[in-house]
C-alpha cells in the first residue's frame, strides 16, 4: 500500500477514495487546501472551488498528491443559485459527477460587540455561511439523486456555534450550519447520502488564526487583552490540550466522515477542539 502525505507532512496510508470524485469549496483557504490535498492523497479526484486567489496553488499540491487524477478547478459564487447550478452543469458536461462534498466555503465577518455589529456584514456572513452551504448541498444532492448514486457531505461548522464573543454573525451562522446538517441528513437518508459536519476550534498556524487573534485584540472585550501575544496565550489557555489544532487534524476529521469508514455515521458534528467548549 503506497504511503501518502498530507499538506503538513503527516504520513498516512491507503487509497480508500480511489475512483471517487470530491468537491471542495473554499479550496483556496487553509482548511480547504489541507483537506483537498488529503482527499487527493487518498485517491479521490478533486474538484476545487473558490473565488479567492490561491486555487491554482491548491491544484498543484493535489496533482502532486495524486498523479492518477487531474484536479478540476472552478470559480463560482456559493450565494448565487444560478452560479452554483451552472458549475454543476459544467461538470456534468465534462462527465464529472462528484459523490463527495466538503462544503467548506465561508466568511468570518467583522469582529464587534453585538450592539455595534453592522447589519450589512451580518447579512453577508449568513448569506455565505448558511445560504451558500445550503445551495451547494442542495445542488450536489439533486445531482446524486438524479444519477442514482450514494454519497457523503461534510459541512464546515465551528466551535463558535456555542457563542463566541464579538462574533455574533459568525456564531449564529455556524449554529445554523449544524442545524441544517442534521435536517439534511434526515431528509437525504433514504437516498443513501450521509450528511455530517465538523466544528474546528482554534486552528493554526495560518491566516484564520492570526486574523482571529488580531481582531479580538483590537476589539474591546472583558474576555481578551488588547495585545496580540496575550490574546494568543489566552486562547490557548482555554483549550484543555493547551495548543491549537493543526490543519491536518481538521482534514483528517473531514476525510473520515467522507470515507466509507464512517458509513453508519450521519447527522453528526465532530468537534475538532482539543476539548474546548
Amino acid at each position: 500500500m503506497a504511503e501518502m502525505t498530507s499538506v503538513g507532512g503527516t504520513p498516512f496510508t491507503g487509497r480508500a477514495l480511489a475512483g471517487r470524485v470530491a468537491m471542495v469549496t473554499g479550496a483556496a483557504g487553509d482548511i480547504g487546501r489541507a483537506t483537498a490535498v488529503r482527499l487527493a492523497s487518498a485517491g479521490a479526484r478533486v474538484v476545487l472551488a473558490d473565488l479567492a486567489e490561491g486555487l491554482d496553488a491548491t491544484a498543484e499540491l493535489c496533482a502532486e498528491a495524486n498523479a492518477n487524477a487531474t484536479p478540476i478547478t472552478t470559480n463560482f459564487d456559493v450565494t448565487s443559485e444560478a452560479d452554483v447550478q451552472q458549475a454543476f452543469d459544467d461538470l456534468a458536461d465534462q462527465g464529472v459527477v462528484a459523490d463527495l462534498l466538503f462544503n467548506n466555503a465561508g466568511y468570518q465577518g467583522h469582529f464587534s460587540n453585538v450592539v455595534d455589529y453592522e447589519v450589512d456584514d451580518f447579512r453577508q456572513v449568513l448569506d455565505v455561511n448558511v445560504t451558500g452551504v445550503f445551495l451547494v448541498l442542495r445542488c450536489f444532492a439533486r445531482t446524486l439523486i438524479n444519477t442514482g448514486r450514494p454519497g457523503a457531505i461534510v459541512n464546515t461548522a465551528s466551535m463558535a456555534h456555542g457563542g463566541a464573543p464579538n462574533m455574533a454573525a459568525y456564531s449564529a451562522s455556524k449554529a445554523a450550519v449544524i442545524a441544517l446538517t442534521k435536517t439534511a441528513a434526515k431528509d437525504l437518508a433514504d437516498k443513501s447520502i450521509r450528511v455530517n459536519s465538523i466544528s474546528p476550534a482554534f486552528i493554526g498556524p495560518g491566516q484564520m488564526w492570526e486574523r482571529q487573534v488580531e481582531l479580538q485584540a483590537a476589539t474591546p472585550s472583558q474576555y481578551f487583552a488588547d495585545d496580540f501575544d496575550e490574546v494568543a496565550a489566552q486562547m490557548i489557555a482555554a483549550v484543555p490540550l493547551r495548543r491549537y489544532g493543526s490543519l491536518d487534524e481538521v482534514a483528517a476529521a473531514a476525510h473520515f466522515l467522507l470515507s466509507d469508514e464512517a458509513s453508519y455515521i450521519t447527522a453528526f458534528d465532530i468537534e475538532v477542539s482539543g476539548g474546548a467548549v
